[in-house]
Parts: C-alpha cells; sequence; structure tokens
C-alpha cells in the first residue's frame, strides 16, 4: 500500500497549499463543506502531474459566489446552470460545483440537474471509480464510496453503479473508457466492456461535436493506439468511425504480414514517435494523426484481384482522401483540419515514386509546391508508412527519403523552394499582355508557374520573352 500512503502525502500536501487552503477555510468559515474531487485525487494516486483543480460542495452557486470573490482576481459562472462556478485564486484556475444528483430522460444525455445534499451521492453518479474519488477540506480525509483506490491499484475500469445504466444515461462516457484505457494505461473491467458491446448504439444520441471532441482527446494521447482497439472491439467505431473497423478485412498488397487494419494503428504508432523527435517541444499534432489513421481507409473500395490472385488497390489515395473530407466533415472538424488531412492521404503515396527512379529537380519541386505548408507532416506520414519486416526493404526506403530530404534543402536553399512562385505576378503579366483581370490572367499565371517547376528561376527577362511567345502561339 506504499502508492496510498505516497498518494494521500501528496493530497495533504496540495490541501495545504495557498489557493486551496484559503478556499477550504473560507467555505467551512461558512458553514459548508468542500472536497477536491476526481482527476486530481486520481493522478495523485498514479503519480501525475496535477493539473485542474475542481471541488464539490454542498452550498449553492449564489453562496459559492459569495465565498469566492473575495479570494479571486477573476471569477465567472458561465456553467452555472450546471451548479460550477470558476474562479482565479493565487493564480491558479479552480472551479466549484454544487452537489449533485443528475437524472436523464434517455433520450438525450443531457441531465435534469438536480442539486444534492451528499458527496457521497455525488460521487456516485460520476463516470468511473477512480474519477469518484474526493479529499474532503480541510480534514483531508479521503472519501472512496466505490472501490475507486483498489480500481486505481489494479488499473482497472469501472463505474461506480451499473455500466448498463451509467451508459444508458451518458453514452459519452463509453468514449471515455476507450480515451482513459490509452491515457491512463488501464483496461476495462469484464463487465464494463460487456456493456459498452451492447449499448454502443447509444453514441448516437451524442452530439457529433462532442463525440469529435472525445476522439481528438483519444487521438491526442501519448499511446492512442489502446483506445483505437477499445473503440473497434466494442462496436463503437461503427458509428463513431466506420472506416476504421471496415480496414480490418483488407489484406495489404505491400504488407502481407499485416491487415490493413493493424497496418494503419502501426502506423499511427511510429508517426507519434516521428512526430515526438522531429518535434520535442510541441503538442500533439492531431492533424497528423489523424492522416496517419485514415491513410489507407480507401482501399475497401479500391480492393481488386488480380491475376495470379494479386490483391491491388489502385487509387486508394485519390478515394481515401474523399472519404477522409466527407467523414471529417460529418464529425464537424474544422475546415482547415479536414483539408490539411485530406491533402495529406491524397499525397501519402507520391514518394514511392521516387525509389523506382531519381526524381528530377521538377520533380522534387511539384512535391513540395503541392505539400506546400503540410510539408512536414508529409514527411513523418510517408516514412510512418513503411511497416515490412523486411529489413533491406525498410532501409532502402529510408535511405531514399534521406536523399529526396537532403534535395529538398539543398534546393530550398538555391531557390526557397517553399514559397515557390512565377518570376512574374499578375500585375506583370497584365502590362505585358494588356490584359484586364480574367481568365486568361490566369492562364498566364499557369504557365508560367509550370516554367517555374519545371526549369527553375529564369528571372524576368527571360520570363518575359517566354510569356510574350507562348501569348502569341496560342490560337486566337
Amino acid at each position: 500500500m506504499e502508492n496510498v500512503a505516497s498518494a494521500i502525502q501528496r493530497l495533504s500536501e496540495l490541501a495545504e497549499s495557498t489557493p486551496i487552503a484559503r478556499l477550504s477555510a473560507a467555505f467551512e468559515t461558512a458553514g459548508f463543506e468542500l472536497a477536491l474531487v476526481g482527476g486530481p485525487v486520481r493522478d495523485a494516486f498514479l503519480d501525475r502531474r496535477l493539473t485542474d483543480l475542481d471541488f464539490t460542495t454542498n452550498a449553492l452557486p449564489d453562496q459559492i459566489l459569495q465565498i469566492v470573490k473575495p479570494l479571486s482576481s477573476a471569477h465567472w459562472d458561465i456553467g452555472r446552470a450546471f451548479g460550477t462556478i470558476g474562479a482565479i485564486i493565487d493564480g491558479e484556475q479552480v472551479e466549484i460545483t454544487t452537489y449533485r444528483t443528475d437524472a436523464y430522460d434517455g433520450e438525450t444525455r443531457k441531465p435534469v440537474v438536480e442539486f444534492g445534499d451528499s458527496l457521497e451521492a455525488d460521487l456516485v453518479r460520476r463516470d468511473f471509480t477512480v474519477n469518484s474519488m474526493a479529499l474532503r477540506l480541510p480534514s483531508k480525509v479521503l472519501v472512496d464510496p466505490s472501490g475507486g483506490v483498489e480500481d486505481l491499484l489494479a488499473r482497472r475500469l469501472r463505474t461506480p453503479s451499473s455500466p448498463q445504466v451509467s451508459f444508458g444515461d451518458d453514452p459519452l462516457r463509453m468514449m471515455r473508457a476507450a480515451r482513459f484505457t490509452s491515457q491512463l494505461g488501464f483496461t476495462i473491467s469484464a463487465s464494463t466492456a460487456v456493456a459498452m458491446g451492447e449499448l454502443a448504439d447509444r453514441i448516437a444520441i451524442v452530439s457529433v461535436e462532442r463525440v469529435a471532441d472525445e476522439l481528438g482527446k483519444l487521438l491526442k494521447t501519448s499511446a492512442p493506439r489502446a483506445g483505437l482497439e477499445v473503440l473497434v472491439d466494442s462496436g463503437l467505431a461503427e458509428f463513431v468511425l466506420p472506416e476504421l473497423p471496415a480496414l480490418k478485412l483488407q489484406i495489404d498488397e505491400h504488407f502481407h504480414h499485416k491487415d490493413v487494419y493493424q497496418h494503419s494503428l502501426t502506423v499511427l504508432d511510429q508517426a507519434i514517435e516521428l512526430e515526438r523527435s522531429r518535434n520535442p517541444d510541441s503538442p500533439p499534432d492531431l492533424t497528423l494523426r489523424l492522416a496517419a489513421l485514415l491513410h489507407d481507409i480507401g482501399k475497401p473500395a479500391t480492393k481488386r484481384t488480380e491475376a495470379g490472385g494479386v490483391v491491388t488497390f489502385h487509387h486508394h489515395d485519390v478515394v481515401g482522401a474523399k472519404l477522409a473530407k466527407k467523414r471529417l466533415k460529418e464529425l464537424r472538424y474544422d475546415n482547415e483540419t479536414v483539408a490539411a488531412v485530406s491533402t495529406l492521404i491524397e499525397l501519402h503515396l507520391r514518394f514511392f515514386g521516387y525509389t523506382e527512379g531519381a526524381w528530377t529537380d521538377s520533380a522534387v519541386r511539384r512535391y513540395v509546391r503541392d505539400a506546400g505548408p503540410l510539408l512536414e507532416r508529409l514527411h513523418i506520414l510517408t516514412r510512418a508508412d513503411v511497416t515490412t519486416r523486411n529489413r533491406r526493404k525498410a532501409d532502402r526506403l529510408a535511405f531514399a527519403y534521406d536523399d529526396l530530404e537532403e534535395r529538398i534543402a539543398v534546393l530550398s536553399e538555391e531557390e526557397e523552394l517553399a514559397a515557390i512562385r512565377p518570376d512574374l505576378d499578375g500585375e506583370q503579366i497584365m502590362a505585358i499582355l494588356g490584359l484586364r483581370p480574367g481568365r486568361e490572367v490566369g492562364e498566364a499565371y499557369r504557365y508560367l508557374l509550370e516554367l517555374r517547376l519545371e526549369e527553375g528561376s529564369l528571372g524576368t527577362d527571360v520570363a518575359t520573352e517566354r510569356l510574350q511567345a507562348w501569348w502569341a502561339s496560342r490560337p486566337s
């Protein structure tokens, strides 16, 4: 029980910190209960960094406001309808919520908010036992009505009440279970897993925005694979991201030892590893991770069996880009993310032509131009897409990509590749050809851009001569 003693010590030290001590003293003086609850209590047992400070109390929202106003440099009541008041106290953000005993109508996940008068009753309505513990303040007494400590020590996810009731009330909790398997490294109890399978279709009553937000949180964990497998194995993915389980039956023509589903999860693993090594100080890249997970979703629709039993997936990159765009739009991801993910998927096979023969400088320029600001993500995705167990093949592909990146670096230094533009802009084109803004200016611009990609920078004088010759040769 060394972990328990250590956690209690951490919680005790936390309770004595300035903001919490001031807050708990103020509530005690006012005659109300206060307890630190949920994530910080759980994370103390897991030796994780303590971040959000969430409290619960028997004080009503107006009474909470009255207590925190003198202590805080700022406060807000945006969650007042749900009993929550937020504040900044001694530089720390805190949220304090009145005890609740919510009721659900079975049609939506929005509860009818009812305030309660018992800490224990408030705790058992929460999602998982490991999040249903509290530290009473200022007495520093641990309250654990559902056996959360035992589940923490067993690294197990279990609901405080019947999982059928808990998930029936709020189906989003099933996706949170998937996320916690990745975020905390926990496993889901057998009864909880059974309930997830039985109630997977209930996720349909949750708004797509909340589903997408929870999926994004899962993908941004340090190891999302376990949580994604929970989504697929439980049947939740059929309603949230059906393209993912659809990959399980597809055999990848390049990687015969794995189906495309396992290959995609491995690509995601490797993309995250590369992301960390290449950009160690950057936050998790959701765009890259979505692209890695979905890069092969065009394969089911493009699968063909050729003569001799060879399986092909021609143009799955183009088809996959369209499918990803459609799915992400349905999940209400922002336009920038949708466009970036679909572009990365469409481009993810481009490099493999490089290994078949040396690219010309113009081909390298086109690769950079088409990737645009996504080039670094494309580097990572393309490298991560190599999951072959054939060491010689893997090394050959890695060396080839090293060579491509080196050529890009050299050309970039010489030509400012990241912002390839024609030698003449639109204003110059109109002045040289005597044109007004319109379609013909666009055609001339594209002609000069092709020259720039094929031949590099020509300079203003040569570009002008070539433009005039092109214009004169056009059919009248």
